[in-house]
């Protein structure tokens, strides 16, 4: 079995087993070594019996990390220690650090802050923006490169991107338009690649914390499983030649959100995104899910859906705390689930609880 499956069906079997920490913790993992596949990093089998150490609960995460920094520390022979390998375990165990803190702080600040915390001692340039421009040959667009932003106007484009955003609303807004719009927030933010190395994981880091701010249980096995998509998807969002009648589209980053958020079943193939790639080779991408029940929904309301499935005893109060939002606001969000037939209350308010009557796995 390829190391790929292998710990992708180990730590999967801590979900399977259902304890909330061990499934939060391995969730973590899974999008952490996952998100290594973007720069072509694998990781070690060392990394795979440290996690499963810290799912256990015998060493915290930062003894993980510590555990992992002296592994390399200890190599008697450095030759021998791929720096790749190096890199990528470092780099999991922070990711999975930072996926399971509940702070979050939306502004540019925080996305370098994120990537700093990531790459600090691994990149001299940890946490920096780049101080030139960049072109980078992509497989997927048949060696040309996106047009990234010039590294003098990093930080005004960033800053209007994040008072745009920060000033949109998303309280009338139905999901699949959400999506198509996180989607094109989230290809925007990747195109100024405000980072030397490290923009696509620090990017993904920071939307899916954006997304749990939401109230969102994010599907880390979409990261875990097509991270390389994922990138791929960020490609074509921002890559147009008018020359050979390609324009950027954001259609394979939204199919991911889909997959991420709703639960659809995309077929996520890295072929399909290629600029030469031709509906007639292979079948076009398919989803097999109902998503028109949700479609009157918004995105908080999926998320206040998503977490009262997951404890229908929830109170308003811890529910308003956890989507950041007052009670007074959570009231009317459950009530207007109620009314569109999508929740309902039983057994009283006391000793009651809430039953969620749409699937929304």
């Amino acid at each position: 079995m390829p190391e790929q499956d292998r710990w992708q069906l180990e730590l999967s079997e801590y979900i399977r087993q259902g304890e909330p920490e061990r499934v939060e913790k391995s969730a973590a993992w899974q999008t952490a070594i996952g998100l290594q596949a973007v720069d072509g990093l694998k990781t070690s089998s060392y990394l795979l019996e440290t996690a499963k150490e810290h799912i256990e609960g015998n060493i915290d995460i930062a003894g993980a990390q510590r555990r992992i920094q002296s592994y390399y520390k200890e190599q008697k022979n450095r030759q021998a220690v791929e720096a790749g390998t190096m890199e990528a375990d470092i780099v999991s165990a922070r990711i999975t650090e930072l996926l399971g803190e509940k702070t979050f702080q939306f502004s540019p600040a925080e996305l370098q802050s994120i990537h700093r915390r990531l790459f600090n001692g691994v990149f001299d340039h940890a946490g920096q923006f780049r101080t030139y421009n960049i072109t980078k040959n992509e497989w997927v667009l048949g060696g040309d490169t996106v047009v990234y932003s010039s590294w003098e106007s990093i930080r005004d484009t960033l800053d209007y991107d994040f008072s745009q955003e920060k000033q949109f609303s998303y309280d009338t807004l139905s999901v699949p338009d959400s999506i198509k719009h996180m989607a094109k927030y989230a290809s925007g933010i990747w195109q100024i690649h405000p980072f030397c190395e490290g923009n696509t994981r620090a990017t993904a880091v920071f939307i899916v914390k954006y997304l749990k701010s939401f109230g969102f249980a994010v599907n880390n096995d979409v990261f875990a499983a097509n991270s390389w998509y994922f990138r791929n998807a960020l490609v074509r969002a921002n890559y147009n030649n008018l020359q050979k009648g390609i324009h950027a589209t954001s259609e394979f980053l939204e199919k991911f959100f889909e997959n991420l958020l709703l639960g659809a079943q995309h077929e996520l193939k890295n072929r399909y995104l290629h600029v030469n790639y031709k509906a007639d080779d292979a079948p076009p991408q398919s989803a097999i899910v109902d998503v028109s029940k949700c479609n009157s929904c918004t995105l908080e309301e999926l998320a206040v859906l998503s977490i009262i499935a997951a404890n229908p005893t929830i109170t308003q109060k811890d529910l308003a705390a956890m989507i950041g939002r007052s009670e007074r606001t959570v009231k009317t969000r459950t009530v207007a689930l109620q009314e569109k037939g999508y929740l309902r209350r039983a057994n009283g308010k006391r000793n009651g609880h809430w039953v969620v009557l749409v699937d929304i796995s």
